[in-house]
């Protein structure tokens, strides 16, 4: 299959400019707005060490450490802090604890960076008509965005390339025309300036925080790997870092020309563009930041894909919306971020109140990928270890530093006018770690369910069916029973599967089916294979499904029975007298299981807390019926109990016995 997104190539590059840089891409919009503390400090120093610390964290981390090193760091094409935890998860165990870290500020993060963005273009109309509804408007441009995700980011990245290539050639303009007046700012190359603001500056350290704000996206860059292939993500910032920089200059320039100030509700951003072009500059800058909440978004769908195919989060509904596989749209994901954002932007009302919020998340994840890239580079290059200890550990207190600004915003939230303030950092915090202690606890809960004897071997099984199918007091269930399995080899069955068919209540049947599916690679195509259990009476069945394929699963297993009908495999016949000849097809019946722990078990009260939080996302994952692909009208799912623990142990004494009646 041609892949235009992975293969260097124009159309690739700007599908890729698309999809991927909007984040970072449109910081320019609110990072010296930030810097100078909502455009109220213009002094030379602050404006140069500013400067000078963006084009230095843009030079370090987002070029350094993800366009040159985390793009090499692929789980099969994929990115993202996941990919590192997939490659490293057999090493050590410790590192599921950055990697759920990182999950879970990126959520929080995904709240927050679609409502600043946005917010920060659609108030630029401030500056044509002063009374117009901001909120409304933004939260029009939320419901849109979050509705056009099931297209696929293929369409809206070819949208969106050209729109994003327009943008960036605006921003180099826009930083050209002012660097030309005010031309002492390219000496912010210069890494002493930043050095000098932090010292010297009052207050210096913590503008950091602002400063932080111009690498936001990167993150969510290395997420989007598998969406556009690390070549095209290279190519295309080479291009998009130049624009960047280039604008950050020229508002630098505009900030330090004499007698500069800004107009009330004004931006630094919008006073660098000249009057006749606002217009203009106001539905770029909208579009744009649009785009910015698209690459988070995407970023978040591969990110959960991630934590599914792991097993660190519930089975969800993944659609793939084009022939790439790496094109992925998860509705539950994307309705539950379209909610979030909205009730962010409900809650701080406008961009400059949100600043406070955002940055630390990504601060946080930055780090815990940090950690486990540098672990990561260490196993695979163990000759290296001193040049990555000392590169990482410059990473390291790079992102340390930003990390104490952006705590320094705990507390202090944005002040409205009318009185009312809004939440701090602390509001961050609260969201990142919510997410942090489902993902834990889910996880602990899988590590209790996995303590049981997870499958039984086959030859195990044999005998028990066949003395079943010949025990002449048991009635039939059906003529074919069909049991979906998670086991992978035809040698062994599920021990919920078996509790099922034996403990529970044994069940009869004349062929007995157990099932297991698989996604396969490429998008269409469905494949069977059959491994004999019993002659005539037993097979395990793999269906093979491409991954945009419908999981018919029902319809298929009847197909394959009518095929092995016909090659003489299996009689066919019902195994009910009466209804025998009657039919042209024999009954079926599916049965799905749930384990549920059973009673008996002595959990502690940790232990009690990780099994609702599982139960609780379970819940928000599909049922069953459609995690199998199973028509839901012939479905029985049952309860059975699984043991993760000691039992109870609960003494009983007897204080009579009278048979005498």
């Amino acid at each position: 299959m041609t892949d235009t997104l992975h293969k260097k190539s124009v159309a690739g590059v700007l599908i890729t400019i698309g999809i991927v840089f909007g984040d970072i891409g449109t910081s320019p919009l609110y990072v010296f707005q930030a810097i100078t503390g909502g455009g109220k400090n213009f002094n030379h120093d602050l404006i140069m060490g500013g400067l000078s610390a963006v084009i230095w964290t843009l030079i370090l981390l987002a070029t350094i450490k993800y366009i040159f090193f985390a793009l090499n760091a692929d789980n099969k094409g994929e990115g993202g802090i996941f990919a590192l935890f997939a490659l490293l998860k057999e090493k050590k165990k410790w590192v599921i604890i950055p990697a759920l870290i990182g999950c879970a500020t990126l959520l929080a993060d995904g709240f927050i960076t679609p409502a600043i963005s946005i917010s920060s273009a659609v108030e630029g109309l401030g500056n044509v008509n002063p009374d117009l509804p901001i909120i409304p408007i933004v939260i029009g441009i939320i419901l849109v965005l979050f509705s056009v995700q099931q297209f696929g980011t293929d369409l809206i990245g070819k949208a969106f390339g050209p729109i994003m290539l327009l943008w960036f050639i605006f921003l180099g303009y826009l930083g050209l025309i002012n660097i030309s007046k005010n031309p002492i700012v390219l000496e912010a190359f210069n890494p002493y300036y930043a050095y000098n603001m932090i010292v010297n500056v009052p207050g210096g350290f913590w503008v950091l925080g602002a400063v932080f704000l111009c690498t936001t996206g990167a993150e969510a860059l290395y997420s989007d790997l598998g969406h556009c292939g690390k070549g095209n993500i290279r190519i295309s910032w080479s291009f998009v870092s130049i624009f960047l920089v280039i604008n950050y200059l020229g508002q630098s320039a505009l900030c330090l020309s004499d007698g500069f100030h800004l107009a009330e509700r004004q931006t630094v951003f919008y006073a660098m563009v000249p009057k006749d072009l606002i217009p203009f500059s106001i539905i770029i800058a909208t579009a744009a930041t649009i785009i910015a909440s698209q690459a988070l978004i995407t970023g978040v769908f591969t990110l959960m894909n991630e934590a599914i195919k792991l097993k660190l989060w519930t089975n969800l509904k993944v659609k793939y919306p084009t022939d790439h596989k790496g094109q992925i749209y998860i509705p539950f994901v994307n309705w539950f971020l379209m909610a979030g954002c909205i009730l962010i932007i409900l809650i701080f009302r406008e961009a400059t109140a949100m600043e406070a919020i955002y940055g630390l998340a990504i601060t946080i994840d930055m780090v815990m990928t940090s950690i486990l890239l540098c672990l990561l580079l260490l196993y695979k290059y163990p000759r290296a270890k001193g040049f990555y200890f000392v590169l990482f550990g410059v990473f390291l207190l790079i992102e340390g530093i930003f990390l104490l600004s952006n705590l320094s915003k705990i507390g202090h939230g944005h002040q409205f006018e009318d009185g009312s303030s809004a939440p701090g950092a602390e509001f961050t915090l609260i969201l990142a770690f919510t997410f942090f202690a489902l993902l834990y606890l889910f996880y602990r809960a899988r590590q209790l369910r996995s303590s049981i004897t997870e499958y039984i071997p086959m030859d195990q099984v044999k005998p028990l069916i066949t003395a079943l199918q010949n025990d002449t007091n048991m009635s039939f269930e059906a003529s074919n029973i069909v049991f979906p399995t998670r086991s992978t080899d035809c040698k062994q069955l599920d021990s919920t599967v078996f509790y099922a068919l034996f403990r529970k209540k044994p069940r009869k049947a004349g062929v007995y089916w157990f099932v297991h599916v698989e996604i396969l690679g490429e998008p269409w195509g469905v494949h069977y294979s059959v491994n004999e259990i019993i002659d005539k009476s037993a097979y395990y069945i793999t269906l093979q499904f491409g991954f945009k394929e419908e999981h018919r699963t029902e319809f298929l297993i009847r197909k394959i029975h009518d095929k092995m009908v016909e090659k003489s495999e299996i009689s066919g016949d019902s195994v009910f007298q009466s209804m025998k000849g009657r039919f042209s097809e024999p009954d079926f019946k599916f049965v799905v299981l749930n384990s549920r722990i059973s009673t008996d078990n002595d959990l502690t009260t940790f232990q009690k807390l990780c099994v609702r939080a599982y139960r609780f996302v379970k819940s928000t994952g599909l049922k069953p019926a459609e995690d199998f692909g199973l028509d839901k009208t012939n479905v029985i799912v049952e309860f059975v109990p699984i043991s993760v623990t000691a039992i109870i142990q609960q003494d009983i004494t007897e204080d009579y016995e009278d048979y005498s009646k």
